[in-house]
């Protein structure tokens, strides 16, 4: 684990040691897909979705997170049924190209997990914890989870996510050292650049941590990322990205990497599109998979 300061202004987890509460499973294709309810905090059950090739070797692992788009129906669900901004090949079905394991959850307040995100934000704001530190501390514990299955290979691990989802991949990455390599789409967010270009409104209030300006830089966070490889794909006409803050988080990190001699592995592209994966995102995420993941 990384930076106790920025833990703690994450709050207090609610961790306990990954336990499956019931398991289903069914084939898809070459595949074993694992429908699972998983205890990783104290509070309530974690509805997930893990699936592998069917064959008894160990394969990388994709730790996916699932966007946000203000559907609280969907959740987990984003892995087998593309929405309207992904590709329309549905990510799960793209995996199994790659021949690579993934695992989902539904985050807070998604999918089979009913509480409301609006009260589960305030509650915890209350209680001195804040809602993004719970959902990073239980894709941490469904990590844990996920790494100690025999069809994982524990030195291939990467996390990706588009917009909540790709805000949690660097997140998740920058906290913990397990996670190898990381794809972030539409989610290059640097905190001060939504203040000077007023785009607070852009992002849910789920991503707002009391006090990290006090402490921290949007770029100090994702430093602690480096050196491992890192692709971070944004549209030109995506709000929620402001240009300025896109712009200055690639020449702070690219600069960072550059220093420490692992230039390669920062790679930041601004591509035409909005707030969504364009075609074009998905064949670039695909490659990089394939150079930094699938080769170790």
């Amino acid at each position: 684990m990384r930076n106790p300061q920025l833990l703690q202004l994450l709050g207090p987890d609610m961790k306990v040691a990954p336990q499956v509460v019931q398991q289903t499973k069914e084939q898809v294709q070459n595949y074993t897909l694992e429908h699972l309810l998983l205890r990783l905090n104290q509070e309530e059950a974690v509805p997930a979705y893990f699936a592998y090739p069917s064959s008894q070797q160990p394969v990388p692992l994709v730790l996916f997170n699932h966007s946000h788009g203000g559907d609280f129906t969907m959740g987990k669900e984003e892995l087998r049924q593309s929405p309207c901004y992904m590709q329309k090949e549905s990510l799960f079905a793209t995996f199994m190209k790659l021949g690579v394991a993934v695992g989902v959850i539904d985050m807070w307040g998604f999918g089979e997990r009913k509480n409301g995100e609006n009260d589960s934000y305030k509650r915890f704001l209350l209680q001195g914890k804040t809602l993004w530190g719970q959902r990073i501390y239980d894709n941490q514990q469904f990590l844990t989870y996920l790494a100690s299955r025999k069809e994982v290979k524990q030195s291939a691990i990467a996390t990706l996510g588009l917009s909540m989802g790709g805000l949690m991949s660097w997140w998740l990455a920058a906290l913990d050292e397990r996670i190898s390599v990381v794809v972030d789409m539409a989610a290059q967010v640097d905190y001060q650049a939504l203040i000077e270009e007023d785009r607070l409104s852009k992002h849910g209030f789920y991503y707002y941590v009391p006090n990290v300006l006090k402490d921290f830089t949007t770029a100090a966070i994702q430093k602690q990322i480096a050196p491992r490889p890192r692709l971070s794909l944004v549209g030109k006409e995506d709000r929620g990205c402001p240009s300025s803050g896109v712009a200055r988080l690639d020449q702070q990190l690219g600069q960072h990497y550059e220093a420490i001699g692992y230039k390669e592995h920062w790679q930041a592209c601004c591509l035409p599109g909005g707030h969504e994966e364009t075609k074009e995102m998905r064949a670039q995420w695909i490659e990089f998979l394939k150079q930094h993941l699938l080769s170790s």
